[in-house]
Order: C-alpha cells, then structure tokens, then sequence
C-alpha cells in the first residue's frame, strides 16, 4: 500500500458561508462574516458592503413603505398623484421627466369619478370632501390642458 505524503492526508476543503437574509422560518438572521465585524455605521469593506449596504437602503425603503396603512385617503390621494403624473403635472419618479399621456389621465379620473358614484352616503365628511375636491381639481387641470393642446400643435 502505498502513503500519502503529509500534506494530502488533512484535505484543506472549503467553507459554506449562508448569505441568505431569512432563516428556513422566515426571520431576518444576524449579519456574520466580514460584514458582520464592521461597527454601525461604519461600511464594511468592498463590494461586498456597497451590495449589502443596497440591500439594506432596499428593504428600509420597503420597511417604510409598509408602515403607511392603507385608509380610503390614502388610496384616493395615490390615484390623485397617478392622474397628476399622466397629465404632466408631476415628473415619473422613475425617470425625473415629466411624461404627458391624457388617455391615461382620463381613465383615472374616471376611476375616481366611478368610486365617488359608487361610494356616495358610505363616507364620513373628511373623506367625502377629500375625493370631491380632488376629482374636481383633476377634471378642471384635464380640461385645461385639452383646451390648450391644439393651439400648443398648431
């Protein structure tokens, strides 16, 4: 038989390093590693810690985004800043340009037209007032731009 020298017998062998964020119950783990070492606030080092420094900036932002409930308010003033957007009024938050498309405008209008109709004796005052106020507004600025457009073509 024959021997194996010294250093063969010892494999070095690798290292399994789970990055995954949740554990199998779906709990965010503890950072480990490198990354881990690195004080708060302080970045860890490489591109290891801009990625991981994204992921974090990601999943506050969504942390954030989650701690809003969702009341009637809210959802109306959503689809307000919706038609604003489709009519120009507001820059795309994706782009930084301001993007005019008026068919998408008036169908949200319409959308908040037909929850109005639909929802007429079931709110209380705040959110009556809200929805009318802000459908108005949004049919009055629509009009107004439709009226302009073709002398702004001509």
């Amino acid at each position: 038989m024959t021997e194996r020298p010294k250093s063969q017998e010892s494999p070095t062998g690798f290292q399994v390093r789970d990055r995954r964020r949740f554990d199998a119950s779906g709990e965010v783990r503890e950072p480990t590693g490198p990354d881990a070492e690195a004080a708060p606030g302080e970045p860890a080092s490489g591109e290891a810690s801009a990625a991981a420094s994204q992921r974090r900036d990601a999943a506050a932002a969504e942390s954030r985004a989650d701690d809003v409930p969702v009341t009637f308010s809210t959802f109306v003033l959503g689809l307000s800043t919706q038609a604003l957007l489709h009519l120009g009024e507001i820059p795309n938050p994706a782009t930084g340009a301001v993007e005019r498309d008026l068919p998408a405008a008036k169908h949200v209008i319409d959308i908040l037209g037909v929850l109005d109709a639909k929802t007429r004796g079931n709110l209380d005052e705040a959110e009556q007032s809200l929805l009318e106020s802000v459908l108005y507004d949004l049919r009055i600025q629509y009009v107004d731009i439709v009226r302009r457009q073709p002398k702004e073509q001509s």
